[in-house]
Formats: C-alpha cells, structure tokens, sequence
C-alpha cells in the first residue's frame, strides 16, 4: 500500500512538474512576442503588458494589494524612438539592432555628412553632431532624456571598413510623464496576516528602437516574472499562515523607479515583510545561482544553502554582498531583509534583440521553484520535511 502511495504521489509530482515547465515556456513565449514590444515605450507595448499580467494575478484568485485594484501608477520621463530608425555608413544600409544601436540619449537627426576619426574607434561629424562609436557588443539602455548629438554604435565585428560616411533618418519623441505602473497582489495569511513573504519581478524591458525592431528581454525579465507569476499560482491555491505578497514593478530599466516609487508610497506596511525576494534573470542555471545581500543576511543565506544541499536543487549558490543593482535595493535601504536571485550560466545575451525564448533553455526553472518553497516554509518556521 506504502509503494503504490509513494508512486501516485511520485507520478503527481511529475505531471505538475510537466504542467509547470510547460506554463512557463509559454509565458516567457508570450511576453517576449512582438505583441507587447519590449514591454517598453513605443506600440504601448508596456501598457499591454500591464494589462496582460494583472489579469493574470486576478485569475489566480489573488486580491488586489490594496483592496481596490492591482495597479499601482505612477510616471517619469523617458526619450523614445518610435518611428524611422534609418542608417547608412559608407552608402550601405545597417540593420538595426543588429549591426548598430544608438544611444538612448540620442536626438533625432535626418541627414548626412563626413565623419573624422578621432581615434581607432571614434569618429565624428561635428557639423551635424554626429558621432559613430565602434563596439565589441551592442547593449542597449533607456535614458530620461535626449542630449544634443546623435551617437551610433556600431557592431565592431560586421565593419569592413572604417566609416567615413553616414546618411541617417532617425525620430525620437521625449516624453515627460510616460505613465506606467506597479502590478501588486497578495493572498492573505491563514494565521498571521501581517506577517508578510514578498515576491518581486520587474516586467518592462527596453520596448522598440524604430518602428521595426524591439529587444524581447525572455531572460531579463520574462524569466523572472514567470517564475513570480508561478509562485502566485501555486500559493493561491495553497494558502500559507504568512501573507504571500508579489508585485511586479515598471521603470527598473529606467533606473529603479517602479520599486523606489512602491517604497515611498508602499501598499503594505514595510516593517511588516519577513523577507522579500527579488526575481531578475533567472532563465540559466547551469552554473547555479548568485544571491545579493548574502553577507548582509548571513542567517537566512545559510539556510537557504543548507535547504538546497539537502535537497539537491542547483549545483552551486554564490554568496554577494549588498548592490544596488535590482528592485531589491530601494527596500534593503528601507530596513527590509531582501534578496536579490540570479541564474549564472548559459546564454550571454543582455540587453539586446538576441535575448529571445527559443534559446532560453529554463534549465533551472523547476529547481529554482522547489528551493523557494522550502525557504519560505523555513522562514514561516514550519520544520523541515
């Protein structure tokens, strides 16, 4: 009777497994379609996101953070290219995103000039304040505003020869109150509801760069939204003696400014939160993982590496120090025990059109998922299996 128990739990164990991983492919798929467009600032491409995924923590059963609604808005100003994104050097037309980016304090420009070379890999028009920059990687970024000259950034690798010309039509549009928000749910504590465990994610990425091309951002962040959006659907229908809390925050690419606006203007009492655990790029693991504020929170980081010795889960957790480097900061300055988890391994895209799903293998995804259940039970103090 012992065995056939053991196998139906087994096999149950596994086909939720299946189900899981098979969820998760499917939601980095989506968010990094051309549907929501970077979850960026052109073809509202963030404001269908936003949509998108607070009916997500609707439909799990989760309330609204605070009792009305699961978005949190707020603004900043951001410059944005959402048109013509035309370049030439030397009369051949680039690809963007591929064989160039531009700066994203860039002006828009339309036209052309000669270009001196300053060094052995800047160049420069100073006529049209045009400047051509050779690069090893192109890596691209979001910034408030537009300064006066246009930069292009060329992949150093496809350049045949040294730019000498340029002929370009490029459009940019300031915008100083781009309106975003903060997506943020909870299912209540059975037994101590004002004892609360935080999951957080951002879930904007850099949107498009002209009307033709966008960075999909699957492992910043589609990986790490996945695995909150998980964590909600499994405790919604598990409920737990704490508050289980997740919110999924806008503008972390512009600068922190979607979790420095929830902790200056929080849903939830602060001193109220156990632990927060903070989700960024968490589609690898091949290498393990690497926690920020480990040496801040030496306590809950051994447990968590004695959770994972003891149940195998991923082959290695790396030990940081404190960084202002995700969404978890602006709370660890606020006094709240944070973590910020990333996979190490695999793919090397960042921050350009090659983040994509089809090559984020979400080796780890399953693992990962097991190790934080296990934490949080340990910091709820329930006693190991």
């Amino acid at each position: 009777m012992k065995l056939k128990l053991s196998i139906i739990l087994l096999f149950l164990t596994q086909a939720a497994s299946a189900q899981d991983i098979v969820f998760a492919r499917k939601m980095v798929d989506t968010l990094t379609s051309s549907r929501f467009w970077g979850r960026g600032y052109t073809n509202n491409g963030v404001h269908k996101a936003t949509k998108f995924l607070a009916k997500q923590l609707k439909s799990y059963g989760l309330s609204p953070m605070d009792g009305e609604s699961f978005i949190q808005t707020f603004s900043y100003p951001v410059n944005t290219f959402p048109g013509k994104m035309e370049v030439e050097i030397n009369g051949i037309e680039l690809n963007p995103g591929r064989d160039f980016i531009i700066s994203p304090d860039s002006r828009g420009i339309k036209g052309n000039g000669k270009l001196i070379q300053r060094d052995s890999i800047h160049f420069e028009d100073t006529v049209n304040h045009v400047r051509v920059i050779l690069q090893n990687k192109l890596t691209w970024s979001v910034k408030a505003t537009a300064k006066d000259y246009t930069l292009i950034q060329l992949d150093k690798r496809l350049v045949k020869s040294l730019p000498v010309t340029f002929k370009i039509n490029i459009r940019n549009k300031v915008v100083s109150k781009f309106k975003t928000a903060n997506i943020c749910g909870l299912v209540k504590g059975t037994l101590k509801p004002d004892s609360i465990i935080v999951f957080t994610a951002h879930y904007d990425h850099l949107g498009g760069m002209g009307s033709k091309t966008y960075f999909p951002g699957a492992n910043d962040n589609a990986s790490g939204v996945t695995q909150v959006l998980t964590m909600a659907k499994y405790y919604a229908s598990h409920p737990q003696p704490y508050t289980m809390a997740f919110i999924l925050f806008s503008g972390e690419e512009a600068g922190l400014l979607g979790s420095h606006y929830f902790t200056e203007n929080p849903l939830i009492p602060l001193n109220n939160i156990r632990f927060l655990v903070n989700l960024d790029m968490e589609g690898t693991g091949i290498d393990g993982i690497t926690v920020v504020n480990a040496s801040v929170y030496p306590a809950e980081f051994s447990m968590l590496k004695r959770i994972n010795q003891k149940g195998n889960y991923l082959v290695k957790i790396n030990s940081r120090g404190k960084a202002a480097n995700s969404d978890h900061y602006l709370f660890t300055e606020k006094g709240v025990p944070s973590f910020f988890m990333y996979t190490q391994g695999g793919i090397a895209a960042y921050h350009d059109i090659y983040d994509i799903s089809a090559t984020l293998p979400l080796n780890e995804y399953e693992n990962l998922f097991h190790l934080l259940v296990k934490f949080n039970d340990r910091l709820m103090g329930k006693q190991a299996d």
